[in-house]
């Protein structure tokens, strides 16, 4: 497995994860149907752990968007249902029995809201709230040691009695009908084209800065769309001390660097002129510790900014990106955050004209902020797309189906890269584990997995198949008979590979080597994709 399973990097990783959610009260978002229409109820799902006994689970529950709240069944804001236990189950990693437990929320009509808080207890006991312990964070943490080279911390107890609020909108929205013909072209916008007739930068290392603009990606428009790439994925564009932009300093400019507002004002307007659609890469989960609200939060107690984050007693102080000292995580349950999130989406959409969002580490956020994002997003703009970034077993990816409109589908990339790349699987395993995969999301609702063969966080494929272009081409056709949006990382349809890998000095880093132009292009592989792309046009195997 390769390294981009940060949470299920190592066997014992996994243990960690399986353990933590078979402990205390877990919900997990575990809706049937997971995309309620109007008019259907919906029946909940929660898991009493090993750990704890529970004679009594209630889910306390508003229809008019405030927070429910109550205690012990009995409701101050809200209504409330009662669970029924309906199995006992013997899990042979936890070591111990946990209990299912079902309830039905009302149908509801079109537009509703409904905000839950799910509470268990025993006779005399305190009340537990759904999903404790964090899962996520436990998850986070104990990769973040595995990275240092470190034992696993033990598990942060938190807070049993703060739970968390879940949601589900009541809504008839699916994906946009052109983002499931979409062929999306991943611009690292840095490594691109610095365009407007400079040449590149030379920096020490690819750490730094080569100088690629939002200018230079409308300078190659014609080029993308030769491709026969029909929407673009930029790299994080908003202002930004990295070279990579996920750490935002200012959510409301774009990086001068790259070109300022003017220019991704004049990108968008050029590529709808060509039928081309522009996504912006947005952070939700963290942003840079430099960011001026961040600094008020860590420097002043009394901070009304202060709950917009997690202050803790770990190491670092305060709950981050893995650990990363540089990258505060986003508390986006607390109101006020949310709300500065959805205003930030809601932004650019409206006066820039972009067509959607790639959403960054999306599992951070969680199932229920998404559910208020895509709603956010779709009444400015109607058929605007938003799919997530979750590196996780496909399971989790479940939640989300009508949250968000889809997420990338490393497993496909996994399964794509062990056959043709490391060459570890045969044909033969590939397709078992494509027709499984496809049968496993088959009517679990409408929601697109864009599949993809490289990224900005993976070694090229190139560079682990050894060089072979051969190899390329079978992946890449593999890859474009596929019902999943095909996402081209930039230069792979040109041979680009890297000097060394992600294991080296230069990290991440290793497959952001700028994009080759003119005589250093493979100009046969080119024309390769330019087919395949034309062939999958005609096939339309997403149908």
């Amino acid at each position: 497995m390769e390294f981009i399973f940060g949470t299920f990097a190592s066997d014992e990783l996994k243990v960690v994860h399986h353990r933590t959610a078979r402990r205390g009260v877990q919900h997990g978002f575990a809706l049937s149907p997971r995309d309620p229409l109007p008019g259907q109820p919906v029946t909940l799902t929660v898991q009493i752990g090993t750990d704890f006994t529970a004679d009594a689970v209630a889910c306390y529950y508003t229809l008019d968007g405030s927070p429910p709240a109550g205690s012990h069944g009995v409701p101050t804001n809200g209504q409330v249902i009662r669970l029924t236990q309906t199995a006992i189950e013997w899990d042979a990693v936890a070591w111990g029995y946990v209990t299912r437990w079902e309830g039905a929320l009302p149908a509801q009509p079109e537009g509703t809201v409904v905000r839950y808080r799910i509470g268990a207890w025993a006779d005399g006991g305190a009340e537990v709230f759904a999903n404790w312990p964090d899962v996520q964070d436990t998850a986070e943490r104990a990769a973040a040691a595995f990275f240092r080279g470190e034992p696993a911390p033990a598990d942060p107890p938190g807070d049993p009695s703060r739970g968390q609020t879940f949601s589900v909108h009541i809504d008839r929205l699916e994906p946009p009908d052109w983002a499931r013909r979409a062929i999306i072209y991943q611009v690292f916008v840095d490594r691109f084209y610095p365009g407007n007739g400079r040449g590149w930068l030379q920096p020490d290392s690819l750490r730094g800065f080569f100088g690629g603009t939002l200018w230079g990606v409308r300078d190659k428009l014609d080029y993308i769309a030769e491709l026969g790439a029909t929407c673009i994925w930029l790299s994080p564009t908003w202002v930004s001390p990295s070279h990579h932009g996920y750490d935002v300093v200012d959510f409301a400019r774009v990086e001068p660097r790259l070109g300022g507002d003017e220019a991704l004002h004049a990108l968008v307007e050029a590529a709808h002129a060509r039928g081309l659609r522009v996504l912006l890469d947005l952070v939700c989960n963290h942003l840079s510790h430099q960011h001026p609200i961040f600094q008020e939060a860590l420097h002043n107690p009394a901070s009304p900014y202060r709950a917009w984050f997690t202050f803790d007693d770990s190491p670092v102080g305060y709950r981050t990106f893995f650990g990363v000292r540089s990258m505060p995580q986003l508390n986006l349950a607390h109101p006020e955050a949310r709300a500065w999130m959805l205003d930030i989406a809601r932004y650019w959409l409206r006066e820039f004209d972009v067509d959607g969002y790639r959403l960054d580490y999306a599992n951070g956020p969680g199932p229920g902020f998404w559910s208020d994002f895509r709603a956010a997003c779709r009444a400015v703009k109607p058929d605007c797309f938003c799919f997530g970034e979750i590196v996780d077993q496909p399971s989790a990816l479940l939640p989300y189906i009508g949250r968000l409109d889809g997420c990338l589908d490393f497993h496909l990339g996994e399964a794509l890269r062990k056959t043709y790349a490391y060459r570890t699987w045969s044909e033969a395993d590939f397709e078992r584990f494509a027709a499984r995969h496809e049968a496993y999301f088959a009517g679990q609702g409408d929601f697109l997995r864009p599949t993809f063969i490289d990224n900005h966080d993976m070694d090229r494929f190139l560079f682990i198949a050894g060089g072979d272009k051969a190899a390329l081409r079978c992946a890449a056709a593999v890859q474009m008979r596929l019902p999943g949006p095909p996402v081209i990382y930039y230069g792979t349809e040109v041979g680009l590979t890297q000097r060394q890998g992600k294991g080296g000095t230069l990290g991440l880093e290793s497959s952001r080597e700028p994009m080759p132009w003119g005589d250093q292009q493979d100009a046969d592989l080119l024309a390769f994709y330019r087919d395949l792309i034309r062939r999958r046009q005609r096939e339309a195997p997403w149908k």
